[in-house]
């Protein structure tokens, strides 16, 4: 993965307990080996999961840990076996930087699956050195986890593609639900809901979001374009709904009770949960045998999911809605995170924050 010899000086910031309060850190980088790009931050975006790693609600944090896994940077140097990338670039880098390369997974090119995959923070390379994220002012990143954002996409809009764009891309392509007319739902309107919503519509999907209160309703119809809008706690709603779509996205990254969306799900309908949940959920198993259905999961991207999901968003002009803040407003922003009080990304502006590289 490089050479230890040269180390590069970057500053970040880090949570350094599971308060999961971020402050300013400065860590070495490896020096960029033959397969490596060495990249300057320009955004990162934020993530739920990254609330889920600061606060170790997964028992698995190690600190100091810089976060963010949703990165779009320029490339400042290649290693001398990088063909793809050249200096200037503009690239992304999304929740994961290694993999073995040589299991099933991997060698069918969805390597998100590896079990010896390298997250993109709160992890070790190969060569033993801790992975730190996005929220800083450098990275360097083997090039078969490096990805070009398309002309023309401006880098805060690309960021939270690299995460919630693809982590509903992929399901959508892998279980066979892209083609035109059918009818899904999208549980959850947050950074991933939203652009469920969006690729969802740009595939010709009719659309319903589904959510516990009524409050976005105007956002879904109007500002998203959905075809309609289902308030879970409204029963009579729920019954007219009752087996009538063909997939649910779930977006929720916090306990809550399956059954009533398995209930709206057709014959042979798939219900893929792709939130990140700490505990355990429920459901009773005539509410699945009685329709065939399925209660499936699905994790992020592949890198060719997430090039060809940039490509999709470039020709269908599909855009991320946003929020830009400083880093040093990300504590705030983590707090209003945990309320459900953006629309629908925050993104740091890493590089207009003036971190030292």
């Amino acid at each position: 993965m490089g050479s230890l010899e040269v180390e590069r000086e970057t500053t970040g910031w880090a949570a350094r307990d599971p308060s999961g309060v971020l402050s300013p850190y400065t860590y070495t980088l490896r020096n960029t080996g033959p397969e490596d790009v060495f990249i300057k931050v320009i955004c990162c975006g934020i993530c739920h999961t990254d609330i889920h790693q600061i606060k170790n609600d997964l028992g698995m944090s190690n600190y100091p840990m810089v976060p963010g896994h949703e990165v779009v940077g320029e490339v400042v140097e290649v290693g001398s076996n990088v063909g793809k990338f050249t200096v200037g670039d503009t690239v992304g880098v999304g929740c994961i930087v290694g993999c073995c390369g040589n299991c099933r997974p991997c060698k069918s090119d969805v390597e998100q699956y590896c079990n010896k995959k390298i997250w993109s923070y709160n992890d070790v390379y190969t060569d033993g050195k801790p992975t730190q994220g996005g929220f800083a002012g450098s990275m360097v990143v083997d090039q078969k986890f490096v990805v070009k954002i398309p002309e023309g996409m401006s880098p805060e809009q690309a960021a939270p593609l690299l995460c919630a764009g693809v982590t509903v891309y992929s399901p959508l392509k892998h279980f066979g639900l892209s083609a035109s007319g059918l009818r899904g739902g999208i549980l959850g309107l947050g950074g991933v809901g939203h652009m469920g919503v969006k690729i969802a519509k740009s595939m010709g999907h009719h659309v319903t979001v589904i959510s516990s209160s009524d409050k976005k309703r105007v956002e879904a119809l109007d500002h998203l374009s959905a075809d309609d809008y289902l308030v879970s706690s409204d029963a009579t709603r729920m019954q007219e709904l009752a087996d009538s779509l063909d997939y649910i996205i779930d977006t929720v990254p916090v306990f809550h009770p399956l059954e009533p969306y398995l209930s709206l799900l057709k014959l042979d309908g798939k219900l893929i949960l792709t939130g990140v949940i700490n505990t355990p959920l429920q459901f009773l198993s005539p509410v699945v045998m009685l329709g065939r259905k399925t209660i499936t999961g699905s994790f992020i991207g592949s890198m060719k999911e997430t090039e060809d999901m940039l490509e999709f968003c470039k020709e269908k002009d599909l855009t991320s809605m946003i929020e830009v803040v400083n880093m040093d407003y990300i504590n705030t922003a983590f707090e209003r995170l945990e309320k459900n009080d953006v629309r629908y990304r925050f993104v740091v502006d890493v590089a207009g924050s003036k971190l030292p590289q």
